[in-house]
């Protein structure tokens, strides 16, 4: 009774005082404050210490913001020096690229510190509706409607330091541009019990005075916050971390990449950009291929240099412009003419090849013998930014350099690849198909898409921003990147450069949510929410996507996000339910997700890679059934399961031997 009636008094007192207030010490506990009414404002910092143990945690967050009333959210990231990563070989990197964006990822890892912090009660990446209970653990919270985001939440399993290991939540649906969300994490357990928060989140949740400035400048604010999640049955007394970030509008995200579809297709005009014919081959695979095709498209240059490490160039509107000093560059295309168009014109269909890989990868045998039995004729260019014209030694050597920055080199050369695939297809169907001698072999009503793994993850950006396709098929794909990179086997090189480069996994993971920004303007996080509407000037789309259960280089965790992104229907491939998605037999329109089972184990549910008997990641494209369901929906934006008896299972292309799974999450 003694100790309630002092705080009583000194709230009393407080209340006149304001929130400068600090009262005397209470006897039975620490100094008090407050009350405060609530407030929505943000200092600056440079190191917060709600997580003391590293800087920068816990990210995304609007405390690496400031006001800008000029931009759609009203805020604009300012990243200072001493948040940012320092690399083993003491380079620093900047904050200067992240200052374009208007507000964080609405897909990277959401990142947090808990020293000890174990998986006990939380919501896996296998079980994600746990995410939606109202005792979970981790809450994502929309501001805006009160509700709850899905996801999951895991504890680093990368290599490294047990001790550096970061508390993760990962969003498993799109979360809505220039929005504020607010992130709660409670009664997470370590090795002796619950964690206990850090000294300043105490001070804010208890009213507790603190020395650190930073505490009573985001007294207001955490009024707002703790009213909003005791709205959501979030208990305040029950918080060990709690913090809020606003994601990057849609005109950020998207609008480089639009406004240099828009000029550019204006400057090509109604005919197409340019393009030339080098080399006709009439020799090659003549059993089923009537003509291979080497020529060079000329497109607007929004480069400074056409290679690896080109910078974009922007006007005095903020947008992208061509160089002045050298407006266009040749690109290299190939197009596969089949034996089957010479007597009857053949649908145009534009590849999307692998990862940092090329144009060259349309001459595999399974499709030659899709577009000779189906009717298509093939074409592709190299994704820039991404291929293999030298992106995997400049990515290397940007992670080696310790100057993260200079990964946004890569994702202006995204851009300009991105622009010249959209141009193909306006180049097919306006010239090619107007060409004196292989015109008559096309087909230029019918325009598709497809794109198998580096090629079905960009091909959500592609399938969100063409306007002259309207249906694709994206094949063992997924979304964000950055979730991906982790669970896949093929990032293994470039994770050793990443360790040697930042040894604190925590300094790892800062790096790669850093790198989500940059990476959502040219990947299908910041797209295939709109891929069936939504974006300006941009027609609806619909996607077959399909993927490989047990896929070593695409994990199908990835490919769920995307189908739920997207807004698809789940078809029943004799397999099991996935949360948010509705599961239906045939369609005969809309947006499908499927599932092939090659009789693999489970993937793990931590951040490693799948590794456990052969790879099925190549599979899909290789069966008949496969075949006949891509040309359905192509052809007539049918949903179809083609499988025997309408189970897609072929356990005996497993390549497990009889060996028995392995946890690949076991310590």
């Amino acid at each position: 009774m003694r100790r309630l009636s002092f705080l009583l008094a000194a709230a009393a007192l407080c209340s006149i005082l304001g929130p400068a207030c600090t009262s005397a010490k209470d006897p039975e506990g620490p100094a008090k404050v407050g009350p405060f009414a609530p407030s929505v404002a943000w200092p600056l910092l440079g190191c917060d210490p709600l997580v003391p143990e590293k800087c920068g945690y816990p990210f995304p967050s609007n405390v690496y913001t400031v006001d800008a009333p000029e931009t759609p959210t009203g805020r604009r990231v300012k990243l200072e020096d001493a948040m940012m990563p320092v690399a083993a070989n003491g380079a620093r990197s900047t904050g200067a690229p992240w200052s374009k964006s208007d507000g964080f990822s609405a897909s990277s890892n959401i990142l947090a510190f808990l020293p000890g912090a174990t998986i006990e009660g939380l919501p896996d990446v296998g079980d994600p509706k746990r995410s939606l209970d109202p005792e979970c653990p981790t809450v994502v919270l929309d501001t805006v409607t009160g509700e709850r985001v899905l996801h999951f939440a895991e504890v680093d399993r990368a290599e490294g330091d047990s001790e550096q290991r970061s508390f993760m939540i990962r969003p498993l649906v799109p979360l809505v541009d220039g929005r504020r969300y607010i992130v709660a994490i409670r009664k997470v357990k370590g090795s002796a019990g619950e964690i206990a928060p850090s000294a300043a989140f105490k001070a804010l949740r208890d009213l507790e005075a603190s020395p650190e400035p930073s505490v009573d400048a985001r007294r207001g604010l955490y009024e707002d916050i703790f009213a909003r999640l005791a709205s959501a049955n979030v208990a305040r007394a029950d918080l060990q971390l709690a913090w809020d970030f606003t994601t990057a509008s849609r005109e950020n995200v998207t609008g480089w990449l639009l406004h240099m579809r828009d000029e550019a297709l204006a400057i090509a005009g109604e005919s197409g950009p340019p393009y030339r014919i080098d080399e006709v081959d009439e020799t090659w695979e003549t059993g089923e291929i009537a003509f291979k095709i080497h020529g060079h498209m000329t497109a607007p240059l929004y480069l400074d240099a056409p290679g690896p490490g080109g910078n974009l160039l922007f006007g005095a509107d903020g947008m992208p412009e061509p160089d002045p000093a050298k407006p266009t560059y040749d690109v290299p295309f190939e197009v596969i003419i089949p034996k089957s168009a010479v007597s009857a014109p053949a649908a145009l269909l534009q590849y999307g090849h692998g990862l940092l890989g090329s144009r060259t990868q349309i001459e595999a045998a399974n499709f030659r013998k899709l577009v000779n039995d189906k009717g298509y004729v093939i074409f592709a260019t190299d994704l820039v930014g991404m291929a293999s014209d030298g992106d995997r030694l400049h990515i290397s050597d940007v992670l080696a350099s310790g100057h993260v920055e200079r990964i946004s080199t890569m994702f202006d050369r995204l851009h300009q690849g991105m622009l010249n695939a959209l141009l193909a297809m306006r180049m097919m169907k306006n010239g090619f198909a107007k060409d004196a001698r292989f015109g008559k072999m096309i087909d230029p009503t019918q325009r598709y898409y497809h794109g198998i793994s580096q090629g079905g993850i960009s091909g959500g950006v592609y399938m969100s921003t063409s306007t002259d396709v309207e249906r694709g098929v994206l094949e063992v794909m997924g979304q964000p990147y950055t979730f991906l990179l982790h669970r896949s086997v093929d990032f293994h090189l470039f994770f050793i450069i990443l360790r040697a480069s930042y040894p604190d996994t925590r300094d790892q993971q800062l790096v790669l949510a850093l790198t989500q920004m940059l990476w959502d303007r040219v990947e299908p996080s910041g797209y295939t929410k709109y891929l069936r509407g939504g974006l300006p000037n941009t027609p609806p789309h619909e996607v077959l996507m399909r993927s490989a259960l047990g896929d070593h280089q695409v994990a199908t965790w990835g490919a769920q996000v995307m189908a739920r992104a997207v807004g698809a229907k789940h078809l029943d491939t004799g397999l099991g339910d996935l949360f948010g998605l509705e599961k239906t037999g045939e369609t005969t329109s809309g947006s499908v997700y499927t599932e092939y089972d090659f009789g693999l184990p489970p993937e793990p549910l931590c951040n490693v890679p799948m590794s456990q008997c052969s790879d099925p990641h190549g599979l899909v494209r290789k069966l008949q059934s496969a075949e006949d369901q891509l040309d359905r929906f192509l052809r007539a934006g049918h949903g179809v399961n083609f499988c025997p008896d309408k189970a897609c299972k072929f356990p005996e292309q497993s390549g497990c031997d009889g060996h028995p799974p392995i946890d690949l999450c076991a310590e």
